[in-house]
């Protein structure tokens, strides 16, 4: 029993170094991929790009309440912005928080243009290095949940589209059936999950 005791002992003592090691090498990558594109370095830009453009969408999904035009455009506007202000971050927690919140910026200011209801909290105008806000795990836990309650057809479809960017042309041939016929899919699957969000958000706040 000691022999098992000190055993886990020592294998805790050597996984906890091991995983502060992984946390501070993704800090420092986050901080050097953040300096080199306020240098307008546009591979770190792309790098950035491709790193977190699909979390990003899939937050301002949930954020939107569904809606795909606000959440695309939320998206867009956080890498536009990021390209501009983005300076000064302390690690990679803080660089995903700092377009989360430059993406739910985005979403008020066309909602409020809109003048619809918005129940997120309208935040200040974005300084060069902004503040790290709460996590939004549970808005991303809506989304997956509302993900979970459709056919798994229409979920694959919205998963092969958004997340793994697939072409219509492409699914079309994944599912043997045609582009339109992908198209017509795409939109009964989208309004599905919009009202979906809508319903886990509104259970939620």
């Amino acid at each position: 029993m000691a022999t098992n005791t000190m055993s886990l002992l020592f294998r805790e003592q050597v996984r906890e170094p091991a995983a502060q090691s992984t946390a501070l090498s993704a800090d420092a990558e986050a901080r050097t991929l953040a300096e080199k594109v306020a240098r307008g370095d546009e591979v770190a830009f792309r790098k950035l790009y491709d790193s977190y453009h699909d979390r990003l969408f899939r937050l301002a999904l949930v954020l939107a309440r569904g809606d795909e035009s606000t959440a695309q455009d939320a998206v867009q506007s956080a890498f536009v912005t990021a390209a501009k202000k983005l300076r000064r971050i302390d690690g990679e927690n803080h660089l995903w928080n700092w377009l989360a919140r430059v993406a739910r910026q985005h979403i008020v200011k066309i909602w409020r243009h809109q003048q619809r209801d918005f129940p997120t909290i309208a935040l200040p105008d974005l300084p060069d290095c902004a503040e790290v806000p709460a996590p939004d795990s549970m808005l991303e836990e809506c989304l997956d949940a509302a993900l979970l309650g459709m056919d798994a057809e229409e979920r694959h479809l919205i998963e092969l589209f958004y997340f793994d960017r697939l072409s219509h042309k492409e699914i079309a041939a994944r599912f043997d059936i045609t582009p339109k016929a992908v198209s017509s899919r795409l939109d009964r699957a989208r309004e599905k999950l919009r009202l979906l969000v809508a319903k886990k958000l509104s259970h939620e706040t």
